[in-house]
């Protein structure tokens, strides 16, 4: 049997303080620890009651759930849930963990209690507490500024690019029409460098949410079919874009975006010969590649074009054609939807990217999709076509006025949702709507696109100018009677888009 001196020795060497208290609360034995943790001599405490080291807020409750637990003892944690303390002989207050464990001799039940002092673990805690606020904080002043961003730094951008586009067609002067499309070349370039840092932004802020659904692949090859035919013919290129008869399960904007991104960057590294966007499927999944006839990749810069600013073959100092920002969109997209973007590439040859989605067990509507043929050309007389415009922004919606009405389309304007429907439910008669996304008031240019398709045809269409990537807008992609573009647009790619529309 182990003598009491050698059972005081052992609770002595614990590394917590440790107490033993009988049935009625009073303090039978306290270890060295507790004289360090409390300021208490042991004599001192010896014969006195527990609630001697507790705050005096606590002891009168204490008294109560002390006779509880004396009436159901079992080894437990103290005050589960709740923030414990104890106090000093000073009566300073510092957090405690307490662990009670019942010692049975004879009829008389005693309580050992282990006290750990928590107040480092408690300072860290509350630290990372306070941390995750700030970043919560922090993510939500970067979304709005980002929304801000979006809307209130292409607005001006926007407006000088119509306008611009308006004067290069109002004076007949070659020297000033000179002087005004190398204007609209410096405001396409920083168009399109801020869309690109503020589709980074979002992407690194976690501002862009999955949005996972079956969508039918067929809608968005046709869609990027329409917005990428008469770039490569520009070019003298040869685009083919497969026709995929099979729907996935994915985001379908962010996959819109990656494509957008790499059919860009392919045609823009190659000079002459195809591009192509090909798909297969097999095994459950839709192998989706882009390939190019280009200037292809060498094998020691393979790793370096999802850098952000890297370009191939363009040193630092020299004159840029983009930003090198494209494949490091793609490349975070990627990450966003869990997905694997292979390269592969010869130099001369051309390059092919691709990446594999989930296919969907969804069933496909079976309906082909209507084809706009953007390349006809057949001569638009803007004259017999009136065009509705929607845009709550005075200096877009003037310039944008002036530049349709300068191609001789008959243009009346709105600057609200209510006053564009009251416009379609009067007498005139439209061809077309063009609206922004955005609309005062918190309306959108969907609700006046659906609205007009009510009052007027199903097939009414319609022009969707925006920055935004809400659900709203994703689901009306594919949608052959309509054009959805990002902000800023300049003149000639609104204009090409206003005649490919009325002539389809």
């Amino acid at each position: 049997m182990l003598s009491s001196e050698l059972v005081r020795s052992v609770l002595d060497s614990a590394p917590d303080a440790m107490i033993i208290i009988d049935s009625s609360g009073q303090i039978l034995f306290a270890n060295r620890q507790v004289s360090a943790l409390f300021g208490y001599a042991a004599a001192e405490l010896v014969g006195s009651p527990i609630e001697t080291l507790l705050p005096q807020r606590f002891r009168a409750r204490h008294v109560g759930h002390r006779s509880d637990y004396t009436n159901s003892v079992r080894v437990r944690p103290m005050g589960i849930g709740l923030e414990l303390f104890g106090m000093r002989k000073d009566g300073t207050e510092f957090p405690v963990e307490i662990s009670l464990s019942p010692i049975e001799q004879g009829n008389d039940i005693r309580v050992a209690a282990a006290i750990r002092d928590v107040t480092e673990r408690r300072q860290t805690e509350n630290a990372l507490k306070e941390a995750r606020r700030e970043a919560e904080h922090a993510n939500l002043a970067k979304s709005r500024f980002l929304a801000t961003a979006s809307h209130d730094l292409r607005q001006p951008l926007q407006t000088l690019g119509l306008l611009s586009g308006a004067l290069r067609r109002m004076n007949k002067d070659e020297e000033y029409r000179e002087i005004l499309r190398e204007q609209e070349l410096a405001v396409d370039a920083m168009s399109r460098l801020l869309n690109a840092l503020l589709d980074i932004s979002k992407l690194e802020s976690g501002a862009i949410k999955l949005e996972l659904t079956d969508f039918d692949m067929d809608a968005l090859f046709e869609q990027l079919r329409r917005d990428f035919g008469a770039l490569a013919s520009d070019k003298g290129l040869q685009l083919a874009i497969d026709k995929p008869h099979v729907c996935v399960h994915s985001d379908p904007a962010l996959v819109g975006q990656m494509l957008r991104n790499l059919l860009s960057n392919a045609i823009k590294y190659t000079q002459k010969g195809t591009v192509e966007l090909h798909c297969e499927i097999g095994g459950g999944k839709l192998r989706i590649a882009v390939r190019d006839t280009g200037v292809g990749i060498a094998p020691d810069q393979v790793g370096l074009i999802f850098d952000e600013f890297y370009q191939i073959g363009v040193t630092p100092n020299s004159s840029r054609d983009g930003y090198g920002l494209g494949l490091s969109i793609v490349q975070r997209i990627a990450r966003l939807l869990d997905l694997k973007v292979n390269v592969e590439s010869d130099v001369g040859k051309g390059s092919r990217f691709s990446f594999e989605l989930p296919a969907s067990d969804v069933a496909q509507s079976g309906a082909e999709p209507r084809v706009a043929d953007d390349s006809s050309g057949e001569k638009i007389v803007g004259k017999a076509f009136r065009i509705l415009l929607v845009e709550d922004e005075p200096g877009v919606r003037n310039a944008m006025r002036i530049l349709l009405d300068i191609e001789g389309y008959h243009v009346t304007t709105a600057a609200t949702a209510e006053e564009a429907l009251q416009l379609l439910r009067g007498s005139n008669k439209f061809d077309l709507l063009v609206t922004d996304y955005h609309l005062e008031g918190g309306s959108t240019g969907t609700q006046v696109i659906a609205s007009a398709r009510e009052i007027l045809d199903d097939s009414f269409k319609a022009i969707l100018v925006t920055g935004d990537t809400s659900s709203a807008v994703r689901e009306m992609q594919g949608d052959a009677n309509l054009r959805i573009t990002s902000k800023p647009i300049n003149s000639d790619e609104l204009l090409a888009l206003v005649k490919a529309l009325l002539a389809a």
